[in-house]
């Protein structure tokens, strides 16, 4: 999973459909990275994002931190990523949201596997693969 980010003028698309792809995926790079990758402590190395702290929230932490998973997959299915993929990217969401229900575990599961940010390096493989 090391694909390296899109750039907006490799997707090759009629006029403005270009910019906008990039646009969106762009979008999604930065909602994954807040979810996943934001903050930092000190002498820590790991990464961690905003569904960290969703996860603390009893419940309907990690109903929140699911839906907006998903709403990546469903982003990356309307900017016409194959079902293959899609599919990769269902399973991540549910790993990660299986393993969520376990407490405490399942918070630091959380934390390392980082479903949004693969959902986005497949996404991106995948569309840099029609260029």
């Amino acid at each position: 999973m090391s694909a390296r980010p899109i750039e907006p003028d490799e997707i090759l698309l009629p006029g403005d459909a270009a910019r906008r792809v990039a646009e969106r995926v762009a979008r999604l790079r930065r909602l994954a990275w807040w979810l996943n990758g934001a903050f930092r402590l000190p002498g820590i190395r790991t990464r961690f994002g905003v569904d960290t702290f969703l996860n603390l929230v009893p419940g309907g932490g990690d109903a929140v931190q699911a839906a907006l998973s998903l709403y990546i997959v469903w982003e990356a299915r309307r900017l016409g990523v194959r079902p293959a993929i899609l599919k990769c990217m269902l399973a991540n969401v549910a790993i990660e949201a299986v393993v969520g229900v376990v407490p405490i575990l399942g918070d630091l599961f959380d934390t390392v596997f980082k479903a949004d940010l693969r959902n986005i390096a497949l996404m991106e493989a995948e569309l840099g693969r029609r260029r």
